[in-house]
Order: C-alpha cells, then structure tokens, then sequence
C-alpha cells in the first residue's frame, strides 16, 4: 500500500468519525474540535504531497 492511500483511508475514517461525534455531542464539542483539527492537518498534508508528486 502507498502512503498517500494510508493517508486517504485515515481521512475518510476521521471523516466519518468526526460526522458521528458531531451528530451525537454537537459540533462545537471538544471532541468534535480535536477530530475536526486532525482531519485539517492531515488534509493539508494530503494536498501538500499532491503539488509536490505535480511538480516531478
């Protein structure tokens, strides 16, 4: 498996977890911040890697 499809699995798992937290305790819950912040970083990581595979 390639990075970036370990990195897609991760996001679309906090993608669904983040839904759930949100749905269950609210979207401005602790929780759903800290699932929301990771989600972010990994999503700039994800577009990060995709320029720099462009510019090869």
């Amino acid at each position: 498996m390639y990075p970036d499809d370990k990195l897609l699995k991760r996001i679309e798992f906090l993608r669904q977890q983040m839904a759930e937290v949100a749905t269950e305790k609210g979207y401005t819950h602790i929780d759903s911040i800290e699932l929301s912040q990771e989600l972010d970083q990994l999503l700039n990581l994800y577009e990060t890697m995709k320029k720099i595979e462009q510019n090869r």
